[in-house]
């Protein structure tokens, strides 16, 4: 039995039905066209990301073809991993048409290929290497980083960023170096360290001149192993910052070298327009 809707489409009497009529789709029938749950169109209606068009005389929702196709968008976006919040304004944005919508998610997803092949790249290198025999052992690590080097950090380190970008990248750097790579990367680490140290010792404030080529050095070090903006500088220092290991490390070095260092940081990338209390990772 069939009655006119309140807005578009022909009514049916459930919404569980498998079509609405060749004008429009229940909420069952626009969910499974699309590989998503009832539940989850029903909250996107009542958060107005999706409404359907019409209403059978139940109440019962009806989808239509451009329903359908906006909810098509929203996965797209939310895959890209936008907020539903950021993919209402994207979608509801006046100056945008359906159009630039394609090319917009089009060129997100390329991105993201991009990323996700690169980081596919890194694991077969990474696989390649170990097998070749490239990697270190934890015996050659502490040899090469000193006694203070804890093999167990690279693991606590893919653990908390192992599906970053970033981690990718240090993934296929690291496995083209030897030994004697890792060697020199650790001299330079050294030389770096003293002179932080002599530096803090010597009174140079932070936001100096000195300082700020000291903070470019430091960030030239991590960049050895993925590309590191200052905001990203920042955000490894706020992190340290709370880790007890830090600073216990460059206290040992010269007393008060950790909180040094966090505010030559932050003062570098203020200078060049980082915000250090509202940095983000980019």
């Amino acid at each position: 039995m069939t009655r006119e809707t309140r807005g578009h489409g022909p009514a049916i009497d459930g919404e569980d039905a498998e079509s609405a009529g060749t004008d429009g789709f229940t909420v069952g029938r626009a969910a499974a066209l699309v590989g998503i749950s009832v539940r989850t169109l029903h909250h996107w209606d009542d958060v107005g990301l999706v409404r359907p068009s019409g209403r059978t005389w139940a109440g019962y929702r009806v989808y239509s073809t451009e329903d359908v196709t906006r909810i098509h968008r929203v996965l797209v976006y939310k895959e890209l991993g936008f907020s539903l919040a950021e993919i209402g304004r994207v979608l509801d944005d006046p100056a945008t048409d359906a159009r630039e919508h394609l090319r917009r998610q089009r060129s997100l997803l390329v991105e993201r290929i991009t990323r996700l092949q690169a980081m596919v790249r890194a694991v077969d290198r990474v696989t390649e290497a170990a097998d070749s025999g490239m990697r270190l052992t934890p015996e050659e690590q502490v040899e090469i980083f000193g006694s203070h080097w804890k093999p167990t950090w690279t693991e606590e380190a893919a653990n908390r960023w192992g599906e970053s970008a970033q981690w990718a990248q240090y993934l296929e750097r690291a496995a083209d170096r030897t030994p004697q790579d890792w060697k020199r990367m650790a001299a330079e680490a050294d030389a770096l360290n003293t002179d932080l140290a002599a530096a803090k010792r010597t009174g140079v404030a932070p936001g100096t001149d000195e300082a700020n080529t000291l903070a470019e050095r430091h960030r030239a070090s991590i960049s050895q192993h993925f590309d590191c903006t200052r905001a990203m500088q920042v955000c490894i220092l706020r992190m340290h910052a709370g880790d007890p290991r830090f600073a216990e490390y460059y206290d040992t070095l010269e007393p008060g070298l950790a909180v040094w260092l966090r505010d030559v940081i932050f003062a570098s990338a203020a200078a060049h327009g980082v915000d250090p209390d509202s940095a983000t990772w980019e």
